[in-house]
């Protein structure tokens, strides 16, 4: 049987049915209304300068690789916060600008040390960048920098040697600047220095330079040790240095033991067997005794060793290289500690004289040219040798 409603009921569920549709009418008015006002306060909000999140001033901290930030970790085990993209420099202490123009950062640098605005040829890697140096802002002298001076220039890194006379944190609280400590080195391709190349590299954003860089010298201590390894002690001649210069100039006197480029090619330095390690002055009687078979003579001693000669010729004459012409030059590597690009070079010339069979394809001027174009991405071996700085046999009195 259908359920037919009634007519008085059919009116009463009428009339439920169009309160039931205002109801729903006003609630949808009452939502749209909601909806916006919420729509304007948010639209406000974001156009607000308190909480614009592109007004740098009211933005939340971020990371520090959003914020273009790195850390580093230096000679010293120290973490240090620097920018992602180093582009402005200064260095502090001994080796600190030297290995930089090793590793390829001399444009980054916008002061420097007093020494390094001063002309010369005894820094291969100031004379080749000497018209930039000149010109820049003094930072600093041997080490010990000034801190006003350094805040002036504006660097985003101190770049400190480990040879410099101010501890690194006491440097950055004052400066307000990142300090990175790099070892430096005062030898010949010892760890320092290949650390230091390392850690620049890394720093300066020139990894690929840096890594070339230690790949070609390693390929030179290859090649010197490969050469001279097989060569007897007593096959070997007897050598010995002098006009070494160590905190000033020294004349004949002036030697050093375990010297860098002779360590490279297994030479018998007769220095060695002193118990000294390192620069020193000898007693000359010593010297006559040992009566070595070849002399070299370093550059930067030569001027007092030929005043010497003047007034003590029979002692010189008396030597046995000296009358046989076995006397040579080393060209000074040793200039506010060691000049690693002439100390190669002093290392080949060197295995020429005494090893000439070992070492006979060896043009010393192209490799010397060789070298110096690698390390300072210039050849000045020319301009030194017009300057009378030269491998060469050396006569005395002439």
């Amino acid at each position: 049987m259908i359920y037919v409603p009634s007519e008085s009921r059919r009116d009463e569920c009428s009339m439920k049915m169009k309160i039931i549709a205002l109801l729903l009418a006003c609630c949808a008015a009452v939502g749209m209304l909601t909806g916006c006002s919420r729509t304007n306060t948010e639209t406000s909000q974001l156009s607000s300068p308190e909480n614009n999140t592109n007004n740098p001033e009211s933005r939340e901290p971020v990371t520090e690789e959003e914020n273009g930030f790195r850390t580093i970790v230096d000679g010293n085990g120290r973490q240090v916060e620097i920018p992602k993209t180093v582009e402005r420099i200064v260095c502090v202490g001994v080796g600190a600008l030297r290995y930089t123009c090793y590793a390829g950062g001399q444009d980054l640098v916008v002061g420097v040390e007093d020494y390094e605005t001063k002309a010369g040829m005894s820094r291969l890697y100031n004379y080749v960048n000497y018209d930039r140096f000149s010109g820049l802002p003094v930072i600093g002298t041997n080490g010990e920098p000034f801190v006003e001076e350094i805040i002036n220039v504006n660097p985003q890194v101190i770049v400190m040697s480990s040879y410099a006379k101010v501890d690194p944190d006491e440097l950055q609280g004052k400066t307000e600047i990142p300090v990175v400590v790099v070892p430096g080195s005062d030898t010949v391709l010892d760890d320092k220095a290949y650390e230091t190349i390392r850690i620049m590299g890394e720093l300066y954003g020139m990894e690929r330079r840096a890594e070339e860089l230690t790949e070609y010298l390693h390929s030179i201590e290859l090649d010197l040790s490969s050469r001279t390894e097989g060569i007897a002690e007593e096959e070997k001649p007897s050598v010995y240095v002098a006009g070494v210069s160590f905190k000033a100039t020294h004349g004949f006197e002036g030697t050093e033991a375990f010297y860098g480029p002779f360590e490279l090619i297994r030479a018998k330095n007769l220095a060695n067997t002193t118990g000294q390690s390192g620069a020193f002055d000898i007693d000359l009687e010593q010297v006559l005794e040992w009566n070595p078979d070849v002399i070299f003579l370093d550059f930067n001693g030569m001027e007092l060793i030929s005043e010497d000669y003047i007034t003590n010729t029979d002692y010189y004459d008396s030597l046995t290289a000296v009358q046989e012409g076995k006397v040579y030059s080393q060209i000074s590597f040793r200039s506010f500690a060691s000049n690693l690009e002439t100390a190669l070079a002093d290392a080949y010339y060197g295995a020429s004289i005494l090893y000439p069979n070992q070492f006979s394809d060896i043009d010393i001027e192209k490799k010397a040219g060789e070298i110096f174009q690698e390390l300072l991405g210039s050849n000045p071996y020319n301009d030194l040798k017009e300057a009378g700085y030269e491998f060469k046999e050396i006569r005395l009195g002439e």
